[in-house]
């Protein structure tokens, strides 16, 4: 008989500690994930480049792989080869179109999502002719570049807000070297 009283307690016991002891304060349940604004739109700034552009782009590049086959061999040709052809390759291949969504959690890109705990702000941009929101991250790349309309720029900035602040970073050398060659190559 003390077996059965014993087990009793223990059975009561467990039954007790179940769902209602999660009702305790401090435990919070969690929040539901939900959807603050859907848009659709390709997965990267996108211009088709003509002939005269090509032209330009290959000549400075052989100029460049000659000096720097001269002075270090054959390694950074090969780097700069690759590097145009890259180029090359997104400058004609169509991006396609991905499912942006912006969510009480944070941002999901085609199903996987980005936590606010990771991105520290936000910025709009102009590249291409398409509008972008940028996020600085915690990351690897340090940016997630999003391409969104127009029409949707104030909405997303309002909804943003209550996450994130909205700061401009300033260019990194990279972006300034960047922004450099992009003048000197023919639109």
């Amino acid at each position: 008989m003390p077996s059965q009283s014993k087990q009793k307690d223990a059975e009561s016991t467990f039954k007790d500690s179940e769902p209602e002891s999660q009702e305790v304060i401090g435990i919070r349940k969690p929040v539901q994930e939900k959807d603050l604004f859907t848009w659709k739109a390709p997965t990267r700034p996108f211009k088709r480049r003509d002939r005269e552009f090509w032209v330009t782009t290959i000549a400075m590049a052989g100029i460049a792989g000659l000096i720097l086959f001269l002075v270090e061999g054959f390694m950074p040709v090969i780097l700069i080869i690759s590097i145009v052809f890259l180029f090359y390759i997104l400058s004609t291949v169509e991006p396609e179109e991905a499912e942006y969504k912006v969510t009480n959690k944070g941002i999901k890109i085609a199903g996987k999502r980005t936590d606010w705990e990771n991105m520290l702000r936000f910025w709009f941009a102009k590249r291409f002719d398409s509008e972008l929101l940028i996020f600085e991250t915690l990351g690897l790349g340090g940016r997630m570049e999003l391409v969104i309309s127009l029409k949707d720029k104030e909405r997303l900035k309002k909804i943003l807000s209550t996450y994130l602040t909205e700061e401009e970073v300033s260019p990194s050398n990279i972006d300034k070297l960047a922004s450099w060659f992009s003048k000197k190559l023919p639109q």
